[in-house]
């Protein structure tokens, strides 16, 4: 799903090429966008769905996704795996169609404290299209108060769908909690390279994939953290398609 400016067409392209590579049937690649231009062939692409929202629900919590629930996806069907846009793919994602749950996210509370409980996060997602159209009525339905009540559609997808399932922590890293290096050392190495039996690498907030591929002048990173030039591993998959 695309909108806004901060992902250009390119990097719908960088991650349909890497599931290409890391997919080993068919498949549909969809991009639910309202700007088509730049996108490679083979990309098949739908409008946004209209849920009732206002311009400020796009930019203060991502609250467009919920579209993706709706009962009747321009005629989808299967299963489907939603992949943010700014998500690497390092290994194979067949097992990621396999796993069952009626919605199948990660669980980004371990990353800070083992003790917590689940909180889902949804930059990568699996579920059946059409089954949960119950979230989306009742989005539209209350939309005032659950944007009130959640700061970000993930927070309202934790308390709206029953029997939530959590991929397994190793096939996930996050690239601040587990590639970046402390504080200090972040100015002296480069970031880690994600461990062999990771699939996905996760980003979220500053800095992007892109960051570490064209970097800017200076610190890509957030202060007081600091990153800076190009990032070998990330240049490979952006640039290349080879896998890490």
């Amino acid at each position: 799903m695309k909108w806004g400016t901060l992902y250009p067409a390119e990097y719908v392209n960088v991650l349909y090429r890497a599931c290409q590579r890391h997919i080993s049937g068919e498949f549909r690649f969809v991009c639910l966008t309202g700007e088509s231009q730049g996108l490679l062939p083979g990309i098949e692409v739908f409008p946004i769905p209209d849920i009732g929202l206002e311009h400020s629900h796009y930019y203060d919590g991502a609250w467009p996704k919920i579209g993706v629930f709706s009962s009747d996806l321009y005629g989808l069907q299967g299963r489907c795996l939603f992949i943010d846009l700014d998500t690497v793919i390092l290994d194979s994602l067949d097992p990621l169609f396999n796993v069952p749950g009626p919605l199948v996210a990660i669980n980004n509370a371990p990353w800070s404290s083992p003790s917590l409980p689940p909180r889902t996060m949804s930059s990568v997602f699996a579920f059946d299209i059409g089954s949960l159209g119950h979230v989306v009525d009742k989005l539209k339905s209350q939309r005032d108060a659950l944007v009130a009540q959640h700061k970000i559609e993930q927070e309202y997808l934790h308390h709206a769908v029953d029997g939530i399932a959590y991929w397994p922590q190793d096939w996930l890293v996050s690239f601040k909690y587990h590639l970046r290096q402390p504080l200090v050392l972040d100015r002296f190495l480069p970031p880690k390279s994600p461990p062999p039996e990771a699939k996905l690498v996760i980003f979220h907030g500053k800095p992007r994939p892109i960051d570490l591929v064209r970097p800017p002048k200076g610190n890509w990173e957030r202060f007081p953290h600091y990153g800076h030039g190009v990032v070998d591993w990330m240049s490979v998959y952006w640039n290349s398609g080879s896998p890490i």
